[in-house]
């Protein structure tokens, strides 16, 4: 028989195949001679105690023989004579799932990507850490797989309610993620193995006859009364579907104002705005683990945190154990840094952003020489775009990033030097307030100072700050319809995604791009 069982493991009983049998025994009353083998469902780690526990649900198979089970698979139709297709601008998660799901569904997609391919992206992103010398249309932004291709690869979601998560993991391991991420309770496949994967969604894409189009940038949509007609790309061709999903990611400007120009409703998005920071991850080991040293068999410890200062929620986001900064800019004279980690997450580093929320009445103030009204679509943006350019301004130029000292920020001290970091175009020893806005910086320090309070050690001069965290989603919401996910303006745009404000991530994005494609192939 087959048997689902739970298990709370010391670590190293955790990793012996030989241990974990002998619990399932003890657990279930049998001999372990009994125990054909076993397969891992769900794994967590619980490190509120003084001894760290791993939580393991497997399925043993108990007296007969022991079957791998099966993972799900997909069937993806030849679509080169489809009789529809759909236009998908934008080549990230949102997209790529969206076209993979019209294969399924019997729909033509063609993907039309700003950016380059997965690998011809590498070497301008080697350029912008190496010589500070941006590709606004190659960066850790914009080309093939979007932001998380090559800022982490993140797989924890809690939008359950979006789509099937399941799916979701289970099409990644299809495309050669590793099947941990069907157990971990954080999965996360690293950026040094998604540009594999995502070549291999690619090529199915092709394969099906789909289109994949790199280095097309659309810079127009012509509309009629209740329709898009067919959208522009930078070498002036016009290309034309039945149905077009926008799915350009959260930092996609010219979008956003292309649509505002076009008089295509959109509306502003409160967001949240801040720093990067970095620790020895030796330290958040420490701190997380209760112990000198974690030993082999855990991984580097991440950590969560929230509090609400004067009315402002402060919160940890994106945390990157054993990480590196990178600079994730998509526009010279506009600094934004951003986390992400290899698989093996063997960095010497934990970087995460602390963030703060900002809202209307904050962007409004902050922007009030530049005489934009409150109720402006844009008015996020325009808030982004100044502190982006105050901290390329602070660094002094070539994405060098303005930095200090952590306890030195909370209490308003120039840092004389910064310790060894991860951030390779360089940091330069920088007071964040002329860089931030008060309310920014003061809601940081004081979250920071409360956080020192939670984990003990982490309020240290030996963590770095670093701005500017500022792409933490859109800034820009794309309304549409709730049940037929149109633009309330025309029957056959379908905004998705994170950059239409609809995801929070490579999971909900791709679950929001499967949505999207299904309802498309519902419409007669």
């Amino acid at each position: 028989m087959q048997q689902k069982i739970t298990l709370r493991l010391i670590p190293a009983d955790a990793f012996d195949e030989n241990q974990i049998k002998i619990k399932i025994a003890q657990f279930a009353g049998i001999k372990p001679s009994a125990i054909s083998g076993f397969q891992l469902l769900k794994k967590s780690i619980d490190a509120r105690g003084k001894q760290i526990l791993f939580n393991i649900t497997l399925n043993a198979f108990i007296n007969e023989p022991f079957q791998h089970l099966q993972q799900e698979k997909f069937y993806f139709k030849d679509v080169r004579n489809a009789e529809k297709s759909t236009i998908i601008i934008g080549a990230g998660p949102a997209g790529l799932f969206a076209a993979l799901k019209l294969i399924e569904l019997g729909i033509k997609p063609i993907i039309l990507e700003r950016g380059k391919d997965v690998k011809s992206r590498r070497r301008d992103l080697a350029t912008l850490n190496k010589q500070g010398i941006i590709n606004s249309e190659s960066n850790y932004c914009f080309g093939e797989g979007g932001a998380g291709t090559y800022s982490d690869g993140k797989l924890y979601t809690r939008s359950n309610k979006r789509g099937d998560i399941n799916r979701i993991l289970q099409l990644f391991v299809h495309f050669g993620a590793p099947e941990n991420i069907l157990a971990d309770a954080h999965p996360h496949i690293g950026t040094n193995k998604l540009p594999q994967i995502i070549t291999a969604m690619r090529e199915t894409i092709i394969s099906c006859g789909g289109e994949v189009l790199f280095n097309h940038k659309v810079i127009d949509i012509i509309t009629n009364t209740n329709s898009i007609s067919h959208v522009v790309t930078a070498d002036f061709v016009e290309h034309k579907a039945n149905n077009y999903i926008l799915a350009t990611g959260h930092s996609a400007r010219d979008i956003f104002e292309l649509l505002h120009k076009r008089n295509i409703l959109i509306e502003a998005k409160p967001f949240a705005l801040g720093v990067r920071v970095e620790h020895p991850q030796t330290l958040i080991d420490q701190i997380q683990y209760h112990c000198i040293s974690r030993g082999e068999f855990l991984p580097p410890a991440s950590y969560s945190l929230v509090e609400q200062i004067n009315d402002k929620g402060v919160f940890s986001f994106c945390m990157c154990p054993g990480g590196i900064i990178a600079p994730a800019s998509t526009n010279a004279e506009e600094l934004v840094v951003n986390g992400w980690s290899p698989s093996k997450r063997n960095n010497p580093y934990a970087n995460s952003g602390i963030v703060t929320q900002i809202t209307q009445e904050d962007a409004f103030n902050s922007l009030k020489h530049e005489k934009i009204p409150a109720n402006h679509p844009l008015l996020f943006m325009y808030f982004q775009k100044m502190v982006e350019h105050n901290a390329y301004k602070a660094g002094g130029g070539g994405f060098v990033a303005p930095a200090q000292r952590l306890a030195d920020f909370c209490t308003y001290t120039h840092s004389n030097s910064l310790p060894p970091n991860s951030y390779l175009p360089g940091l330069l020893e920088t007071s964040l307030d002329i860089v931030l806005p008060d309310f920014v910086y003061n809601a940081l320090s004081n979250g920071l100072k409360t956080f020192g309070k939670k984990m003990k050690g982490y309020y240290t001069n030996d963590a770095i700050v670093v701005a500017t965290e500022s792409r933490t989603s859109s800034p820009v919401r794309i309304p549409r319809n709730s049940e037929t996910l149109e633009h309330p303006q025309f029957d056959n745009l379908f905004p998705c995604g994170e950059g239409a404000g609809y995801a929070g991530g490579i999971v909900s994005a791709a679950m929001d791009g499967e949505r999207v494609a299904t309802i498309i192939s519902h419409k007669s």
